[in-house]
């Protein structure tokens, strides 16, 4: 099979043809206002065919980004999108495809971006205008802002400007232009301009430029344009701006000096850790034990079935005592099944018993799956690790792979003063875990307090640690908008004492905002609310849970806002077709229109279908059979002949657990089922060949993702086939067939899955 970029096929869904349309204007248009980017991409196509046909819009956004605004104008009229509750916007949608109208926004999720697309059928020799707007806060990391922007309009336009304004009222310390867009060619299509508090980036390619770059080709630009920047930093106290009766306070201090850290690593060697993620993990671990501090104090926990500890004591992070940690970090071997309840709680008593005054303590925790052993239950898993800690100290966990249960990590996280994280399965791995530590390498305050009089409606004023690099942003509304000063108070604790900020500002001052971005105030205040109430969602019940889930839903709505809670519903002008746009998360299936009647999607039932799963080997076969009778609803019982055994292994598997049907070593393909509770078979089944080629099938969708990519397919749509550079998938009606390219001189190698 060639290599060749990613193709992908949908029988049945018109994709744009180029020599009948003409993308003849693409502009985006970004401006970051303390922070705070809108971003306005606008797409004009000309329809240069003597008929009518469907044209396509397709953009990808950062994750963090709300959408807040989508129009579409044909011949003079504008159809706007109307953001609705997603129940109202789901039974409008619904109600479409009763009628038989297609419908549904095809979005995904990749590491960094989503996908939003839509498309609408224009007349002979007509035009239409897209227009997609979304906003976000920059979050700065490692000492630097970055916004994000995405080009692939689809081909070379005649006519592509990129505008980005960037305005900061302490001034911009440094701004540096990366990303694929900024290489070859390219680069001279970029000029840059600053000023004290301004700076402006422009792109305008040439046709020919567009089809030159790195990852440019016939179809024209298709990469990012990263901007870093950070501002000056000259008051320790933060930077607090009032406009139209909010305010927004960014605290960054760098006046204090670096505490001392006991850190604990708690690392997941489970056998799904086998190959690439294990040997990745190791690289890290070694890179970030170079980086500790020689004042920081740390410890090693490795866990599967088994916990094992490096010492039992913290120890300072000594030349000899690191040497002797990397040591045992090269020894780390994948095995057993993962005891994530005793793995923390272990970390949690060495951390306790190791004098803290004076120091920040930090829990670190890497898996890439589900508890399969010892204390099982999540929420009795997540009560435990939560009275075990008791906000001493916070707990961060690392999710490796795109099969984690990262609604767990991140319950367990938040309940913990901490944040989850996802951790890609690429060839970057490694660095995205130290990427991680490094962002958590230097601590500078904890317990920090932040206190407004004469403020309301705050958002989040409690912070159990502040690193060096990082940004603590508070927003919310003044009381009374007569006050003339505005007072802000910070209490934390540094380096064995505890320290002060106080700071007063006039509110009558001229404002340093511009008239046309007068509202980014209070659309920063809605934005990061809406944020963090949904992330507090994970952690409340009853009442309050719903109160604060009506709250994030209101101005959601208010402010146009498509969140989880919202959809945006696009109608079609002569269709009147009914589309829904909707926020993804990660990890989660889109929604689908609902199946016939007549038909219905379910995995087999594991004995009567196959009575063996086949694994070949170079030395004899292993057989594994599945017992007729059916086992107790907690666990699956297996027989595995050994050679010279007459009598088989017997195992007892814990349902839910992952198993390992199929493994091809020498091609690095493998097939792992996930079994179902109270019956047999699996309820889902993944395949992985290599470590960037990954699929995933379930009763209600079929997923595939290569680290960078996600495309989904669901049960019960045309027949679908998608090819990449060296494996396939081919499916129609109930049967999936997989192929995979082990080299180029020998045959390929097929997996036929039927679905009855």
């Amino acid at each position: 099979m060639d290599r060749a970029a990613l193709r992908l096929i949908l029988l049945g869904v018109f994709f744009i043809s180029k020599q009948n349309v003409d993308i003849y204007s693409f502009y985006i248009n970004s401006t970051v206002t303390s922070r705070y980017a809108t971003t306005v991409i606008t797409s004009r196509v000309a329809n240069t065919l003597n008929e009518s046909q469907e044209i396509q819009f397709e953009v990808k956004i950062p994750k963090n980004a709300f959408i807040s605004k989508f129009r579409m104008t044909i011949e003079g009229k504008t159809y706007d999108g109307d953001v609705k509750e997603k129940e109202a916007a789901q039974q409008q949608y619904n109600q479409a495809v009763s009628r038989g109208q297609s419908a549904g926004l095809v979005r995904s999720v990749g590491r960094t971006l989503e996908d939003f697309k839509t498309s609408v059928t224009v007349a002979a020799f007509s035009k239409v205008t897209f227009e997609l707007t979304y906003e976000e806060l920059l979050k700065r990391r490692l000492g630097k802002y970055e916004l994000l922007i995405n080009a692939q309009p689809m081909q070379p336009v005649a006519d592509f400007k990129m505008d980005l304004h960037i305005q900061e009222k302490p001034g911009i310390s440094f701004l540096e232009v990366k990303g694929d867009l900024s290489t070859g060619d390219l680069a001279n299509a970029i000029k840059t301009t600053r000023a004290d508090k301004d700076a402006w980036v422009t792109f305008y390619p040439t046709r020919d430029q567009q089809t030159k770059c790195k990852s440019c080709g016939e179809n024209g630009l298709n990469g990012d344009l990263l901007v870093t920047y950070d501002v000056e930093r000259r008051n320790p106290k933060g930077e607090v701006m009032v406009s139209n009766g909010y305010f927004v306070h960014y605290f960054a201090p760098s006046d204090v000096p670096r505490i001392p850290k006991n850190v604990v690593f708690i690392i997941d060697r489970s056998g799904s850790m086998h190959g690439r993620k294990i040997d990745q993990t190791r690289l890290a671990l070694l890179r970030i034990l170079s980086d500790l501090d020689e004042h920081d104090h740390f410890g090693l926990i490795t866990f599967d079935s088994e916990v094992s500890l490096w010492k039992r004591e913290l120890l300072k992070a000594t030349e000899t005592n690191l040497e002797n940690a990397k040591s045992f970090v090269k020894e780390i071997r994948d095995r057993g099944a993962t005891d994530i309840n005793a793995a923390v709680l272990a970390g949690v008593d060495m951390i306790s018993r190791h004098p803290r005054e004076g120091t920040a303590s930090i829990l670190i925790l890497l898996t890439d799956g589900d508890p399969t052993t010892g204390e099982t239950n999540i929420e009795k898993i997540i009560a435990n690790v939560k009275e075990a800690i008791g906000t001493k100290f916070p707990l961060y966990c690392l999710g490796f792979g795109y099969d984690v249960n990262f609604d767990f990590l991140t319950k367990m996280s938040l309940e913990n003063g901490g944040v989850a994280r996802r951790i890609y399965e690429d060839s970057d791995a490694d660095l995205q875990l130290q990427g991680f530590y490094d962002e958590v390498a230097v601590p500078l305050l904890t317990d920090i307090q932040l206190k407004y009089p004469g403020g309301t409606n705050l958002t989040k004023t409690s912070f159990s640690l502040y690193f060096n690099g990082s940004e603590i942003v508070v927003s919310g509304q003044i009381t009374d908008n007569s006050v003339e000063s505005f007072t802000t108070e910070v209490i934390a604790v540094s380096k064995g004492s505890n320290v002060m900020y106080q700071d007063t500002i006039m509110t009558k001052d001229p404002s340093d905002v511009p008239p046309e971005n007068e509202d980014f105030m209070q659309r920063l205040w809605a934005y990061l609310t809406v944020k963090q109430l949904l992330e507090r969602q994970v952690l409340l019940k009853g009442q309050e849970k719903e109160d604060e889930k009506e709250e994030a839903l209101q101005l959601s709505l208010k402010y146009q806002f498509v969140t989880p809670l919202t959809s945006m519903v696009v109608t079609k002008p002569q269709e009147g077709e009914v589309e829904v746009a909707d926020k993804p998360k990660e990890g989660e299936a889109p929604p689908r229109p609902p199946a016939p009647a007549d038909h219905s999607y379910a995995l087999p039932m594991l004995t009567p279908v196959a009575e063996q799963f086949l694994a070949s080997g170079d030395e004899g076969q292993q057989t594994v059979a599945a017992q007729r009778e059916a086992p107790p609803a907690h666990s699956s019982r297996f027989l595995l002949p050994v050679v010279g055994q007459s009598k088989p292994l017997c195992f007892d598997v814990p349902v839910p657990h992952k198993l390992r049907l199929l493994q091809d070593s020498a091609s690095e393909f493998s097939m792992n089922g996930e079994s179902m509770t109270g019956q047999n078979g699996c309820r889902k089944i993944a395949f992985h060949y290599k470590t960037n080629h990954h699929l995933t099938i379930s009763t209600t969708s079929i997923r595939y993702h290569d680290g960078q990519n996600h495309v989904e397919f669901l049960w019960g749509q045309e027949p679908t086939q998608h090819n990449t550079e060296d494996c396939g998938e081919n499916g129609l009606n109930g049967d999936l067939l997989v192929t995979y390219d082990v080299e180029r001189r020998n045959p390929k190698g097929e997996v036929m899955v039927h679905f009855q």
